[in-house]
């Protein structure tokens, strides 16, 4: 007989379950490619019962990345304590997992996925999405051990998510950029990104 109350405690378990099995999608698969049905199908819930914890999916996506970036920080920590890694090759690590994935998956907003994010977030949840990335991204470099201003930070932080989201973008979204030279772009961006990091580190 199917369960009709849930308690304050069932729900807040439910709803952390839908974000994290949401996150684990949209890291294997992508967004766009993940469908509610297969979030909820996974945690055990209905359609109706989904929507009563997320109006939409981009409000999930927003959660999803609330999550993502502890995890994100915390791998980042890993590495820059780890002692067979120099500080560059830890910070290479870090922004080439970003970039391609690997053993640590992070979900990364293609330029359709973005736009359509864009669209659902307005007013207070727009500022809070903003300057939560913001901290995010002053944490993240904090961690690396690169001392920067707030400009430098929106300046970094465009510069190595630009890097992932183009680097998901070839060929598909993206096709008149030349495929076969991607991987070389992409690790061209991630040395001038350190480059930059280093002189930051100087100062």
């Amino acid at each position: 007989m199917p369960k009709i109350a849930y308690s304050e405690a069932d729900r807040k378990q439910i709803r952390k379950a839908l974000i994290d099995a949401g996150l684990e999608l949209f890291s294997k698969q992508g967004i766009q490619h993940t469908t509610v049905e297969q979030i909820y199908t996974r945690v055990g819930i209905s359609r109706t019962f989904f929507y009563s914890f997320f109006p939409a999916k981009e409000d999930l996506v927003v959660q999803a990345f609330y999550r993502q970036q502890p995890q994100m920080l915390a791998y980042a920590q890993k590495l820059m304590d780890d002692p067979a890694l120099n500080w560059r090759e830890g910070a290479r690590q870090f922004l080439h997992n970003i970039c391609y994935g690997g053993q640590s998956r992070f979900a990364i907003l293609s330029v359709e996925e973005q736009q359509l994010l864009s669209k659902c977030l307005t007013g207070e949840n727009r500022q809070t999405f903003l300057e939560r990335r913001l901290a995010f991204f002053t944490e993240m470099l904090h961690i690396l051990g690169v001392d920067a201003g707030p400009q430098e930070v929106k300046l970094l932080g465009n510069l190595v998510f630009s890097a992932a989201i183009v680097c998901k973008a070839i060929p598909d979204t993206l096709p008149f950029l030349f495929a076969d030279a991607a991987d070389e772009m992409t690790g061209f961006q991630i040395e001038a990104i350190l480059d930059y990091m280093e002189t930051l580190r100087k100062q």
